[in-house]
């Protein structure tokens, strides 16, 4: 394959092209679509491929149209042939709705932090059934996510999210890239999220005196006023 390839709507023999990941659609869906397209028919909608070695491939996207062709014994398959960036493979298993995307919690806008919260929230059976949509997507717009390592935080922000199936829920759409947290903090929004070991030592490192009689929110009032 020449760089030029790269893009290209290509007619490839299957015996060229090695799987993938494997698609988790029901056998009967890959049987029923098989039968409709038959050994001699043409998969209209491609496969994504790379090159691996000369005149081999394998699949990065649409999975499951690779599977249908084996099933009906196609012998020609067309495919788009694509680079092998990581990016590349998973922009196509995106696009081929073949994995959940994520967004990034510690940088999302609060349209993208909606989004991800209303598909959540649609799943069937959801775990997290009685949680406010904009209650939630209120909280973490004004949470100091940015400096969150997991989002066990969000535990703590009084919109029913307690822990467990409701946190991993948020977990299969949101990821994190936390900033360093800066080592003076007076934001009372930012102190709040912190343990009380984490405010004394902050405290200890300001020569703050009586550290063991203070409760935490003893701690927060008197970092926010330092």
């Amino acid at each position: 394959m020449s760089f030029s390839d790269v893009g290209n709507l290509m007619c490839l023999p299957f015996d060229e092209i090695e799987p993938g990941e494997p698609t988790d659609v029901h056998e009967y869906l890959i049987q029923s679509a098989a039968n409709q397209l038959g050994p001699e028919g043409r998969n209209w909608i491609p496969v994504i491929v790379k090159e691996t070695a000369p005149d081999q491939y394998q699949v990065i996207g649409n999975s499951f149209v690779y599977a249908v062709a084996a099933e009906a014994g196609l012998s020609e398959v067309w495919c788009i042939i694509a680079d092998d960036l990581p990016e590349t493979v998973s922009i196509s298993r995106s696009l081929a709705q073949e994995v959940l995307p994520k967004t990034n919690l510690s940088i999302a806008s609060r349209e993208e932090i909606s989004a991800a919260v209303d598909y959540v929230l649609r799943q069937p059976a959801t775990p997290l059934k009685g949680v406010s949509h904009a209650s939630l997507v209120a909280r973490l717009d004004e949470a100091p996510r940015q400096y969150w390592k997991n989002l066990q935080p969000i535990t703590k922000l009084g919109c029913r999210v307690t822990g467990g199936k409701k946190l991993k829920a948020l977990e299969e759409v949101f990821y994190l890239t936390p900033e360093p947290m800066p080592e003076v903090i007076t934001d009372r929004k930012i102190l709040e999220t912190l343990t009380t070991q984490q405010l004394k030592d902050m405290a200890k490192k300001r020569d703050v005196k009586g550290l063991s009689k203070l409760k935490k929110a003893d701690l927060v009032e008197l970092l926010a006023a330092a």
